[in-house]
């Protein structure tokens, strides 16, 4: 019985994956700290009082959702087939799909 011959990502697409990954990290950084500051000040802020929450719920929501968003859009470079929450903050290693590891092979 064979076994298939791994297949890897071109280094364009290699780089289209690491692109991805550096603008989520980046902006789930930059979320994951305003949010922090908005959640702890947003009194002091003027965004809510202690009884209401205001503007934070809306707030809280325009953050979220380009993270929602990066998330629903990453697809296979090699087949196209959408990776959805199968990546957290990095892409996973393998397609689930089609099975191509989702790294350039490295040229040793």
């Amino acid at each position: 019985m064979d076994t298939p011959t791994p297949t890897y990502l071109t280094p364009e697409q290699d780089q289209r994956i690491r692109r991805w990954e550096r603008w989520n990290r980046r902006y789930f950084i930059f979320a994951f700290i305003t949010l922090i500051v908005l959640l702890v000040f947003s009194s002091q802020l003027g965004v809510s009082s202690g009884d209401e929450w205001g503007a934070l719920g809306p707030l809280l929501a325009a953050f979220i959702a380009p993270i929602i968003v990066m998330q629903l859009r990453l697809s296979c470079p090699a087949c196209g087939e959408r990776i959805g929450w199968q990546a957290k903050l990095q892409a996973p290693d393998q397609c689930r799909h089609c099975q191509t590891f989702l790294r350039a092979r490295q040229s040793h």
